[in-house]
């Protein structure tokens, strides 16, 4: 080979190896990278591509197999559990589980030679697939053995060689790493869902009101943030009402939204003062302890159930957030956007006022967060208006399915998190 074809060679290489790790990269989704670096090495190494995958507990999955003629392939026929990994490493793939490889198969046995369950199941992907020769190697990233790739080509002409093995060991080493990457990157999100959700509270029952909460993490991107609510009777009987926003899309956004949620609380059951002071303190508490978190927050009261055919009264105020929207039983709508003022976080002297607004017997007051109602390349009018139309529409459900349908109707397709929270005084005697 002259030196310019050794360079084409090299170039060659070094583009399929940028491809394949460009294409893993391409997506949050550590599955769908996979296929699509699969896809990558199937158009240019290989007939076909396997990927298996070791969970925590040690157990084997074929994740993805992907083939250069998806027509060739069974849909939903190959992924899926497999076999334990013996302990004596019998058989090439349990070799690599184990830490060897790569490895080069150029000889194909029938299934009926197989040495365990495992060994088994890949001599029958071998022959279903019309493996000539193959390329076994494990994924290993930190010192440690995630799955394994499994590359085959069919065509008896061209087969793998030992002169191939330094090209997909180089390959499949770039690919470790990002499949490590993923992995820490989910399991970081799942540890601070959990975490968020923990934090949800239990919702007080009250005599002659109904509260009803929902939280939905965002679909499109795996991401945590600072939604929160809150509901809490107070040593006076008032009941309190809380939902917030913490800046922020990450653990650090969950953990300043535990505290400033758990100093709100303090300040509300000792001081048990108007809202607009409660959050006043708030925000000085805040700016002490926490003095780079910001948030929009609304802390609102109920006071005691009235007389017989009364209505009770909503003492509110805003630090920043969207305002309330009342929905009564007739489907009028009305946002309460009196009591308005600064995040917390931003002005620790900002004096912050209490409105008052009747709550007619069987209206809805609901509290959200942004990632219910905001739309990329929308108005944020437009889901007001939105927003609306669907209280309207669903005033007289109950409760539970009054917040169960604004959410799986407005927050299926959200890039945010969303919270809501819904009161609705509801007297007996009626």
């Amino acid at each position: 080979m002259g030196k310019g074809e050794d360079d084409k060679a090299r170039l060659g290489r070094l583009t399929l190896l940028a491809d394949a790790e460009a294409a893993l990269a391409s997506t949050l989704d550590l599955l769908d990278g996979l296929r699509r670096a699969c896809r990558v090495l199937t158009g240019r190494l290989g007939d076909w591509c396997v990927v298996d995958l070791l969970d925590e507990c040690g157990r084997l999955e074929r994740a993805v197999v992907v083939h250069r003629t998806p027509e060739a392939l069974i849909p939903g026929g190959y992924e899926g559990l497999l076999p334990p990994v013996p302990e004596d490493a019998g058989g090439p793939l349990p070799r690599v589980l184990r830490g060897a490889g790569p490895l080069l198969i150029a000889d194909m046995c029938p299934p009926s030679r197989a040495v365990n369950p495992l060994h088994a199941r890949q001599l029958e992907l071998f022959e279903q697939l019309g493996a000539h020769s193959a390329v076994i190697t494990p994924l290993r990233a930190r010192r440690e053995v995630l799955g394994a790739l499994t590359v085959s080509r069919t065509d008896p002409d061209h087969p793998f060689t030992e002169d191939d093995l330094p090209l997909i060991e180089e390959l499949v080493r770039g690919l470790a790493v990002q499949v490590d990457n993923a992995r820490l990157y989910q399991q970081t999100q799942r540890i601070a869902e959990r975490f968020q959700r923990a934090l949800l509270p239990e919702l007080p029952q009250v005599r002659n009101l109904q509260i009803a909460a929902r939280y939905a993490s965002a679909q499109a991107v795996a991401q945590v943030g600072g939604d929160w609510y809150d509901a809490f009777v107070l040593p006076r009987g008032n009941t309190a009402l809380v939902i917030g926003d913490v800046t922020g899309h990450d653990l650090q956004a969950a953990i300043d939204m535990s505290a400033l949620r758990n100093m709100l609380r303090g300040i509300a059951v000792d001081r048990q003062e108007p809202p607009g002071d409660v959050l006043r303190r708030l925000d000085i508490a805040s700016h002490t302890l926490q003095h780079e978190a910001t948030a929009t927050c609304i802390y609102a009261l109920v006071k005691d159930p009235p007389e017989k055919n009364g209505s009770w009264g909503l003492h509110h105020s805003c630090a920043g957030h969207l305002p309330p929207l009342l929905t009564t039983a007739e489907g009028d709508t009305r946002y309460l956007e009196t009591g308005a003022g600064l995040l917390i976080g931003l002005d620790p002297g900002h004096q912050r006022p209490t409105a008052i607004d009747e709550l007619p017997p069987h209206s809805t007051v609901l509290l959200y967060t942004d990632g219910l109602i905001e739309r990329r390349a929308e108005s944020l009018d437009r889901g007001f208006a939105r927003l609306r139309q669907h209280t309207a529409a669903l005033a007289r459900e109950p409760l539970d399915v009054f917040c169960d349908e604004l959410l799986g109707g407005l927050a299926a397709d959200c890039t945010d998190d969303a919270a809501l929270l819904a009161l609705r005084p509801a007297p007996a005697h009626t």
